[in-house]
């Protein structure tokens, strides 16, 4: 979890004596901290120094202590106890609103500031916890566990995205499908474990050798995709060469021997009016092209209409 207790703290309040006695009350504690008088210069503060809670007052000379709490929330995600001398004019409604962490009526007693500091510091490291561990499953349900790659769910996700925008804005997008040339013999002869190695070798030698506009996928088994947008046939066949070299070059050692596997890549590009299943389906026939030719080499299949298509 977070380590909130080395947390940054800024103060904000006019009255210098106020000010400085909650800064010594922050440092003593343990925190890291800083102060100023004015919202002007709060903000001038959280603009070159990241802070993680804003102790403020809520009459300033500048800016009304809620508007500046809602600047704060917007803007820099920080969180913020507001503190007044008039608990007649304002409420904690009116601070929780504005997007404040907690409301409190001066004359502080500074063991209770100390106690609500605590409470929204770990709060706010619980929240922080629990995006970091969102982000992961997110992560996790869109990445093939064994090459890191994206999987095939993410695969259709992305290649739907770039199909709408590539007939939009009427550009180029194409796609690379390749499968490892004999690698059920692969694995009968090694073992699954060599062949997951070999599978990992690979991903990580296409991921290394693609561009950074492209994005490659484990599709299946051992096929995988890469999508290539503001790309043409003709600049794919060229990624979709580059690539299939690479995996031929790579040394594999399986039980004292050295290893080579080759790959059969298929290239086709998007053409305007067809849908996700038409690209995928004449990508797969461009890479059985490629095998039945046997292997270790790239074909295109354009599709009908285009330089290169079916009639």
């Amino acid at each position: 979890m977070t380590d909130f207790r080395h947390a940054d703290i800024l103060i904000v309040d006019d009255d210098i004596d106020v000010g400085n006695t909650l800064l010594k009350l922050v440092l003593a504690a343990g925190y890291n901290g800083v102060k100023a008088e004015d919202g002007e210069q709060a903000l001038e503060i959280l603009k070159n120094r990241e802070v993680d809670l804003v102790v403020t007052d809520i009459e300033l000379p500048d800016i009304q202590g809620l508007e500046l709490t809602n600047l704060i929330k917007k803007e820099h995600g920080a969180d913020v106890i507001v503190m007044t001398g008039f608990g007649e004019q304002y409420t904690y409604e009116d601070a929780i609103e504005q997007g404040a962490s907690d409301f409190i009526i001066k004359p502080i007693k500074f063991s209770e500031l100390s106690l609500r500091i605590k409470r929204v510091l770990r709060e706010r490291a619980f929240d922080q916890e629990r995006e970091k561990l969102m982000g992961k499953l997110q992560e996790l349900a869109v990445t093939d566990g064994l090459t890191k790659l994206y999987n095939s769910r993410h695969f259709y996700e992305t290649l739907d995205v770039e199909i709408r925008r590539a007939r939009r804005y009427g550009r180029p997008l194409s796609l690379l499908l390749f499968d490892i040339d004999k690698f059920k013999n692969f694995n009968d002869t090694y073992g699954h474990i060599e062949g997951d190695r070999a599978l990992a070798r690979i991903a990580r030698a296409v991921q290394d050798c693609i561009r950074l506009t492209d994005t490659a996928f484990r599709y299946g088994g051992e096929e995988f995709t890469v999508l290539m947008p503001e790309t043409d046939e003709e600049e794919a066949l060229g990624v979709g060469q580059r690539v299939c070299e690479e995996v031929r070059d790579l040394v594999h050692r399986a039980d004292a021997e050295e290893v080579h596997l080759t790959i059969s890549v298929g290239v086709t590009q998007c053409t305007p009016g067809e849908d996700l299943a038409d690209m995928v389906k004449r990508v797969d026939e461009a890479m059985y092209k490629a095998k039945r030719a046997g292997g270790n080499q790239v074909a295109a299949l354009s599709a009908p209409g285009r330089p290169g298509g079916e009639a």
